[in-house]
């Protein structure tokens, strides 16, 4: 690897283990429903959304929303645009947000808040990581890979300027590993 590799914070073993615990999880609790409608929030969330389906023992379809939080910024502005709706109806039915990172929490409230709306039977969540040092409001994550702390995170959907999202697993870049492009 180049000295410009991101260092490894969570392995692609450890992250594989835990995606399987997570469905596990979510296929039993889920289990007496016919069937458990997942959104990705793009585009962060697709590699984690991808594993955790493939691991489910429970029917479900699967959704997209886009959201922007961020611009071309590198820290959250707490100001939340949505870019993309989800396309299918899902009044009535069970909704899992499947969320690549949660830092201030703004971006999931507002999609809790919006997918509400629709009138879903539940909305729950489930986000691959969480820097709770960075919360600023309170809320739930259902299913939750790893906690981590205030630093950049890239791999598994995770990206630093678009970049790095292919890794399998999950690094952390500073400054000095981030080239210029």
């Amino acid at each position: 690897m180049s000295d410009n590799a991101p260092e490894v914070l969570i392995s692609e073993d450890r992250i594989q283990t835990r995606v399987a615990e997570l469905a596990a999880q979510i296929s039993s609790d889920y289990g007496d429903i016919a069937e458990l409608v997942m959104i990705g929030v793009l585009k962060g969330a697709f590699i984690f959304l991808a594993d955790l389906s493939r691991k489910l023992s429970i029917p479900r379809t699967i959704e997209f929303i886009a959201i922007s939080s961020y611009g071309k910024k590198s820290a959250p502005s707490g100001a939340v645009r949505l870019v993309m709706d989800v396309r299918g109806n899902i009044e009535g039915k069970h909704v899992l947000i499947v969320e690549d990172i949660v830092d201030t929490g703004h971006t999931l409230k507002y999609l809790m808040g919006m997918l509400g709306s629709h009138r879903p039977a539940s909305v729950k969540t489930a986000a691959l990581v969480r820097k709770a040092e960075s919360a600023e409001v309170d809320v739930t994550i259902d299913y939750l890979g790893f906690d981590i702390g205030d630093e950049w995170v890239v791999g598994y959907g995770l990206d630093y300027a678009e970049q790095y999202r292919t890794l399998p697993y999950i690094g952390v870049v500073k400054p000095a590993n981030i080239q210029a492009r």
